[in-house]
């Protein structure tokens, strides 16, 4: 059995939401977490017995902050809290954003500074460890004062309200958990709110994004070298003193990474006196281009690792020195900017793709006898990969849609308290959709170049190359005359989601 991911004490790390997101990973608690939860939940128990105004606590929230909450009733406002702002729409969030978004919240409660009882973080954790997940509507949150709708509606089912599955049945929250053998919860002072108040919705789509972008980068860096050999490109512009002279860390990587690809090329030498002085940009300029793409990634990496610390809650108490702060923690700009950056480098992967894809469909006049048009054996008669490029143009123009920034615009809510908001959940989901489409044209690449691969034999590509050949001839076989490439593309997408090139280097 594998240990459990502990929270409130390391901290975590992209790949221990991976674990609880999509593998199933369980979680505990560090006892070292437990002592400063209670001593931040005496301190509010201490405020609301001497009656203070504390925003959330003791009075209204957003712009009615200005109302105070009488102490019989403050109990009921933090239900309220729950049962109003659950106001989400769209389809549930799919099972590992869920557990993910459980993860993160549960994580930022553990760190002792949101003033909840020790009982919230143990019922997240145990609804986690039981399989319980609540049905969370996807749209909604605009990514400011917290994700609160989504995350309300999280919170529904920590109180026995709201619907959860469990064990492939939708049910009511108490249910779920009754079925699982746990308790709801009456909430306290503060609670409800440190429930919604926080970035947990757009870090959990952020971060399963990132890795699955990282994984997509490594596939694209593998299909641009077996395009580089299928088009008879020179690996010159690999040399590391040209990247020695521009030092960008992304750029110099994906070149020292193609120099091991194309290792004792067969091909690559063949053509060495060839009448052609210089590639295309998409062949030339991969380390560039896809460089960039990995320094994106690597600075949206350091964001989300740093929200993996960080407590993103409002008001948050120090007990240590008997302080109430209140800011803006709660705030998902750090988040949205970088998922909208995600979004663009990753459509510009997809783009740098299609132009090779393009490039592979012909006519080559330089290689009049080589690779025939649309990649199809007896051309004419059959049309090849004529369409695939069009399916590849099209998720393109798709990504470049989706790739419009969507922290760049607010809308102002909550009577203008909260008049510039970060639309970091938009960003999130449209990240995601750009990754899926990007890893689709990446594999009708990756297709595409091992079918121009069958016309340079008996020459052989160089070793990493080779081996990313032979895996894509594990899955599809060659086309000898047309037939539907919609299976091939897909069967090539999900191996590469899974990591058919992550061990090619």
């Amino acid at each position: 059995m594998k240990p459990a991911i502990i929270i409130g004490d390391e901290l975590l790390t992209l790949h221990d939401v991976n674990a609880v997101a999509r593998h199933g990973a369980t979680v505990a608690l560090a006892p070292s977490a437990a002592a400063r939860v209670n001593a931040a939940r005496q301190f509010v128990d201490t405020i609301v017995a001497q009656s203070r105004t504390i925003y959330g606590v003791t009075t209204g929230f957003g712009h009615l902050s200005r109302v105070t909450i009488s102490h019989a009733q403050l109990n009921e406002l933090q239900h309220n809290l729950l049962r109003s702002h659950a106001s989400g729409v769209g389809e549930p969030l799919d099972e590992p954003t869920t557990r993910a978004m459980m993860l993160l919240l549960a994580n930022s409660l553990a760190r002792g500074h949101s003033g909840v009882r020790l009982a919230i973080i143990e019922l997240l954790l145990s609804m986690l460890n039981a399989r319980i997940y609540p049905i969370i509507p996807s749209h909604g949150s605009v990514g400011a004062s917290g994700d609160l709708a989504p995350l309300a509606h999280l919170g529904l089912v920590l109180i026995g309200e709201g619907e959860a599955w469990y064990r492939g049945e939708r049910l009511s929250g108490a249910d779920a958990l009754a079925r699982a053998g746990l308790a709801p919860l009456s909430l306290q002072a503060k609670e409800g709110l440190a429930i919604i108040n926080g970035t947990h919705l757009m870090e959990a789509i952020g971060v399963l994004t990132l890795l699955d972008a990282q994984v997509l980068l490594r596939a694209a860096e593998v299909a641009a070298a077996m395009s580089l050999e299928a088009l008879m490109g020179t690996d010159v512009p690999l040399d590391p003193r040209i990247h020695t002279l521009r030092p960008h860390p992304g750029q110099q990587a994906v070149a020292a990474r193609l120099r091991v690809l194309l290792a004792d090329s067969e091909i690559i030498p063949s053509h060495k006196n060839c009448p052609r002085v210089q590639d295309p940009y998409t062949i030339r300029c991969i380390p560039q281009v896809l460089g960039a793409v990995r320094d994106a990634l690597d600075y949206c990496a350091q964001v989300f690792s740093n929200e993996l610390a960080a407590v993103t809650d409002n008001p948050l108490f120090f007990p240590e020195d008997g302080t109430v702060l209140t800011g803006g923690n709660f705030h998902g700009q750090p988040l949205a900017l970088a998922l909208d950056i995600l979004a663009i480098a990753i459509t510009q992967l997809a783009s740098f793709s299609e132009r090779r894809i393009f490039n592979l469909m012909g006519p080559h006049d330089w290689d009049e006898h080589g690779v025939p048009l649309f990649l199809a054996p007896n051309p004419g008669l059959n049309s090849g990969f004529m369409i695939a490029q069009y399916v590849a143009a099209a998720l393109v123009n798709e990504c470049k849609v989706l790739a419009h920034p969507a922290s760049i615009d607010s809308i102002p809510t909550s009577a203008n308290m909260e008049d510039f908001v970060s639309m970091g959940v938009t960003a999130a989901h449209k990240a995601r959709q750009v990754v899926d489409r990007a890893f689709h044209v990446v594999a009708i690449e990756a297709l595409a170049a091992t079918q121009a691969l069958e016309f340079r034999r008996p020459l052989q590509p160089g070793r990493g190359v080779r081996a990313a050949y032979h895996a894509i001839r594990a899955l599809v076989p060659a086309v000898q005359a047309d037939r539907s490439l919609a299976p091939d593309i897909e069967t090539i997408t999900r191996a590469l989601q899974h990591g058919l090139f992550e061990s090619l280097d």
